[in-house]
């Protein structure tokens, strides 16, 4: 969350709506590993893209629904009477619901191309048919109870009452003069005082035994299809989220698209444009994209001028697999991938004067916590990882840890600045393994691009010296560190200068 900066994403997708950040948390942390889920998820959201109004409509649909449930409180629910009272309540609203769920599914089935959609509306156009609603009208006005409960009973040895029924009551005659003058059957009838509480409680009671089957029978009822549109909300929770985030990114004109992916026991990634979503949401302007053409590369050096983009671009790629897996678009004008079976950082942390230990033990300790977890076929983002020693110590901890890696499978990014790391990799000659480095011009300017090139032994660093501190002359010349890193001037700078820096 915190390295690749989810905060950010997700704020965007829910738009400050607490039930859309929980699910789209959800969906990008845990994403599918197959390549035939995440073109399931894919369709779904092209046709939401395509039907932007009526994906907003259905999400609110269940969102007012569930709602207006919550607010349909009955104070003697836990009494078989009032559950009756509040199901029947319930089910009237839920009934209405589904039937702007079925006018829908009319208007728009023809519309949706997509698997999910086809099934979603041919699922609901099959089930609630006008059968099914007039049998639903049909048992709620029954259910009320407009002239009274019938109950069949028979006495025990001791006179008590057992075996209540509930009997569906016989329909009273058409016309008023039969219901006025007709003979009706002998019946005996039973007539309580007007301040007789105990018997009006025992009527009470008797009553509740006979509507308790039939009470808890429509309250399951109820919350079956509450169920249903508790899933419904939360799946379209996610295209929702989707959505949000395509109009920001529309706004800013930023290309997106549907990537291409692969299994995960395979070694491919192409890309074109690729660019930081979470850098673009923060910028007033488009953020730079990178391309990349590494089919069949396993491991990936990142190296070059100090603030060229190394880290964004490494952000990128994480932020890519994650919205590839969960059936997002990523952020590119063109992208294919292999899926991954988990997603792994471990970036450079600043000093926490709590810590126990010293910062390398931190580091390695996070380091151990991850070969805990991880597995073949996963994603591995270093960003300036084992830096806190010295450049020998660093390069070979790196070193160690990057081949133990790539020994199990797994695909590695790693961000550094430690040369001799960089140079012994790249000495190897792996067929496998790409080495990028950060542009920089003549003049010392960043393009925030990638190119495919060799590790140098410096990052620039006198570039950033020369633009906080002002041009040196040759005779100023910047000492230069271990491994040909640039070291700082050899004076104590003011405070004031290291804040700037």
């Amino acid at each position: 969350m915190q390295d690749l900066e989810l905060e950010t994403l997700l704020h965007a997708m829910a738009q400050e709506d607490e039930f859309l950040y929980k699910v789209s948390r959800t969906a990008l942390l845990a994403g599918c590993s197959e390549p035939d889920e995440v073109l399931y998820r894919q369709a779904v959201l092209q046709d939401c893209l395509d039907h932007p109004d009526v994906a907003r409509s259905l999400y609110q649909l269940a969102v007012d629904t569930i709602e207006a449930e919550h607010k349909n409180y009955w104070g003697l629910a836990h009494y078989p009477s009032g559950v009756l009272h509040h199901s029947v309540e319930v089910m009237t609203l839920l009934a209405t619901a589904l039937k702007q769920l079925r006018a829908i599914a009319d208007a728009q089935a023809s519309t949706f191309s997509s698997e999910g959609f086809r099934r979603f509306f041919t699922m609901l156009q099959h089930e609630l048919g006008d059968d099914y609603f007039e049998t639903i009208q049909t048992h709620l006005n029954t259910l009320k109870f407009r002239h009274g409960v019938l109950i069949s009973a028979r006495l025990a040895e001791d006179n008590c009452g057992e075996d209540y029924v509930l009997c569906t009551p016989k329909a009273p005659p058409h016309s008023w003069l039969l219901r006025t003058f007709g003979k009706k059957p002998p019946s005996y009838s039973f007539t309580l005082a007007p301040r007789d509480e105990n018997g009006a409680r025992a009527l009470s009671e008797l009553g509740d035994r006979g509507v308790n089957l039939v009470a808890n029978a429509l309250a399951q009822s109820t919350e079956h299809i509450l169920s249903f549109l508790l899933m419904m909300r939360t799946e379209f929770a996610f295209y929702v989220s989707c959505l949000n985030l395509r109009e920001q990114l529309a706004q800013k004109d930023e290309p997106v698209c549907f990537p291409r992916p692969s299994p995960a026991g395979e070694r491919t990634l192409t890309c074109r444009g690729l660019y930081d979503v979470c850098l673009t949401l923060h910028l007033p302007q488009r953020a730079v994209g990178n391309d990349l053409n590494a089919d069949g590369k396993i491991l990936f050096v990142i190296t070059g001028a100090n603030q060229g983009g190394k880290s964004t671009f490494l952000r990128s790629v994480g932020l890519a697999q994650l919205m590839m897996a969960s059936g997002l678009f990523v952020p590119a004008e063109s992208y294919a991938a292999n899926l991954f079976r988990g997603l792994y950082t471990h970036y450079k942390r600043e000093e926490d004067t709590s810590m126990n230990s010293g910062k390398l033990d931190e580091e390695l300790a996070r380091m151990s916590a991850i070969v805990d977890h991880i597995q073949p076929d996963a994603l591995i983002l270093f960003n300036e990882s084992f830096a806190a020693t010295n450049e020998r110590e660093g390069s070979e901890i790196s070193s160690q840890v990057t081949h133990a890696l790539l020994a199990h499978r797994i695909k590695v990014f790693s961000v550094s600045h430690l040369y001799e790391f960089a140079r012994v990799l790249y000495e190897e000659h792996r067929p496998d393994a790409t080495f990028l480095r950060a542009h920089r011009d003549e003049g010392g300017q960043r393009t925030f691009r990638l190119e495919v090139a060799a590790p140098l032994a410096t990052s620039h660093g006198a570039d950033l010296y020369e633009k906080i501190f002002g041009a040196t002359t040759p005779g100023d010349g910047i000492p230069q560190g271990p491994a040909g890193q640039d070291a700082p001037p050899a004076d104590p700078l003011p405070e004031e200068a290291i804040k700037g820096a």
